[in-house]
């Protein structure tokens, strides 16, 4: 990842509807949502909801694909993994005493 992917998702999820749908996403993984279950959890219409998730799509961070009628939405693992590095390694510039104890944290879960 480069800086500017990382800004692209920190800019996308740095919003509260953004940040709780990715959330959400994030919890039902990996079977992942259908759009109209997202909208119903954000209480917002389709075609607002519909804004946000492109934002989301747009910088990488959430995958959908036709199953049958819907449009089932997954939250991106590995492009999460990628931010969550990208800004370890880009910040503590290999300095073991500042990432040592955040990637423990992230580890242990």
């Amino acid at each position: 990842m480069n800086s500017d992917a990382a800004l692209l998702a920190l800019a996308a999820l740095a919003h509260p509807t953004r940040l709780d749908a990715f959330r959400h996403l994030v919890e039902h993984e990996p079977e992942g949502l259908s759009t109209g279950q997202l909208v119903e959890h954000s209480g917002l219409t389709q075609s607002t909801f519909s804004t946000h998730l492109a934002v989301l799509a747009r910088a990488g961070l959430v995958r959908s694909h036709k199953q049958g009628r819907h449009v089932i939405q997954r939250a991106d693992i590995g492009a999460l993994r990628d931010l969550m590095l990208f800004l370890a390694k880009d910040c503590c510039q290999g300095r073991a005493e500042l990432c040592g104890p955040l990637l423990a944290e992230l580890t242990c879960c």
